[in-house]
């Protein structure tokens, strides 16, 4: 699992009757006893009642409003909430951007929490499955992917860098103006250089404000067959390095600064509303982790029922 990929698992899986149905027994046995908050570090969060998931999880799975699947929670392949979750008591998230997340084929739909910013953000998250993905040439300068490499930047730096690549768009459009490889910025006068916290004014009054952020969703080993993709070359790639992951079946072998798919996004924001957006953060984005934050300490309830640490 790397920073936007998410290889989680729900309560119940679905290829695993016998285990959900252990989980189940054992949640039952754990409705009056939640844990505390020293032993959940979510639940600083600010969050809307959870109680619909809390019913929802006594009452067990339901069926699917569009396909009529039996699930827990929400459907995962149509992105709707089931039968026992009304939608109205679903919280919504509005964004400042939009976000565009590319899930591997072979990622089971079932252990992503992709499915979460769909179901929270609905108007400004778009789910595609690789290779059906869209052509991003045109809009290179407004756009960023999280991916991890030697080239990435942190959140702070996206205005400058989004303005250089502004200016190599330009240069490109010029028949007079020999074309690079993006690894090779033109250079930028003198008179022009400027520190990121400087940039980040000028570039919105010359419209290179970041409109759209791209977050690949899949294991770390399945990564390389997306971010080789053509279509995905010359983004600006961000990084994000300073958080730790929650995520309750993390990668071994891999740092506990890859995130899942929904912190990798949740992250992101809080970052970009501080860092580029300039505005102090007040739980604007808290509700992305809605359904994360409940599962997390059903499944950490779950372990200790078990006798697992």
């Amino acid at each position: 699992q790397l920073t936007m990929s998410l290889n989680s698992s729900t309560l119940l899986n679905e290829g695993n009757a016998q285990g959900a149905k252990r989980n189940t027994e054992c949640l039952e046995s754990l409705l009056q006893s939640p844990s505390s908050i020293q032993d959940n570090p979510l639940q600083q969060l600010q969050l809307a009642s959870q109680e619909v998931l809390e019913k929802a999880k006594k009452s067990g799975r339901s069926k699917c409003p569009r396909c009529n699947s039996s699930r827990m929670f929400y459907c995962y392949t149509c992105f709707v909430p089931v039968e026992t979750v009304p939608t109205k008591e679903i919280p919504t998230v509005k964004l400042p951007l939009k976000i565009d997340i590319i899930k591997h084929p072979n990622e089971t739909d079932g252990k992503s929490t992709a499915v979460h910013a769909k179901l929270l953000a609905p108007d400004d998250v778009t789910i595609y499955k690789y290779p059906c993905i869209p052509e991003y040439e045109e809009k290179r300068h407004e756009i960023a992917l999280i991916f991890p490499g030697p080239n990435s930047v942190s959140v702070k730096d996206i205005a400058f860098h989004l303005q250089k690549y502004t200016k190599k768009s330009v240069c490109s459009s010029d028949d007079d103006c020999s074309r690079e490889p993006l690894p090779k910025q033109a250079k930028i006068e003198p008179e022009e250089e400027k520190n990121p916290n400087e940039c980040i004014s000028s570039s919105r009054s010359e419209g290179t404000r970041l409109k759209k952020i791209i977050f690949i969703d899949s294991t770390w080993n399945q990564t390389n067959k997306i971010i080789t993709d053509e279509r995905l070359q010359g983004l600006l790639q961000i990084e994000l390095k300073t958080r730790k992951t929650c995520f309750w079946r993390h990668q071994k072998g891999t740092p506990d600064t890859y995130l899942s798919t929904i912190e990798a996004i949740y992250y992101f924001l809080v970052d970009y509303h501080q860092e580029i957006l300039k505005e102090s953060y007040k739980g604007q984005y808290d509700n992305l982790l809605f359904f994360f934050s409940f599962m997390y300490t059903l499944i950490k309830d779950a372990k200790c029922c078990a006798g697992k640490k």
